[in-house]
């Protein structure tokens, strides 16, 4: 993983910005709340997100085409990661667990299948919401 202080201008402000956030944003809203610091055009935040994904400081949630920083920044040691995303408040919940990763990788190689990536996302409602909703 890249450090910090290697990234650019603009891909530290879309850092910054998802960091800060209280649920998931999409790259249109990314780009509406930093136009203020100069950001103009979508391919601007989209290369930012494509770095940062890259190097793993911001997931991407496919299911919702969204982006959300990493909460384990400086760890790496896991190659899938899973997330819980609320329907109801959009709270995202990021977990690994290398047990689950090793078996899941081990499935996999065992099947003769070349796997580029895993995305694991669940759907449903937070605790919070549940007993809100109680």
């Amino acid at each position: 993983m890249a450090a910090r202080d290697v990234l650019t201008k603009n891909q530290l402000c879309v850092l910054e910005k998802l960091e800060t956030a209280s649920g998931p944003l999409s790259a249109y809203t990314l780009l509406d709340q930093l136009r203020e610091r100069g950001f103009r055009a979508p391919l601007q935040v989209y290369r930012a997100l494509d770095t940062l994904v890259k190097s793993g400081f911001v997931h991407r949630l496919e299911s919702i085409n969204s982006f959300v920083a990493c909460a384990e920044p400086h760890d790496h040691s896991h190659s899938m990661t899973a997330f819980a995303i609320c329907d109801s408040c959009g709270h995202v919940t990021e977990m690994s667990d290398h047990d689950v990763d090793h078996r899941l990788n081990e499935w996999v190689n065992s099947t003769g299948f070349a796997a580029r990536k895993a995305v694991i996302e669940f759907r449903g409602t937070c605790a919070k919401c549940r007993a809100e909703a109680a």
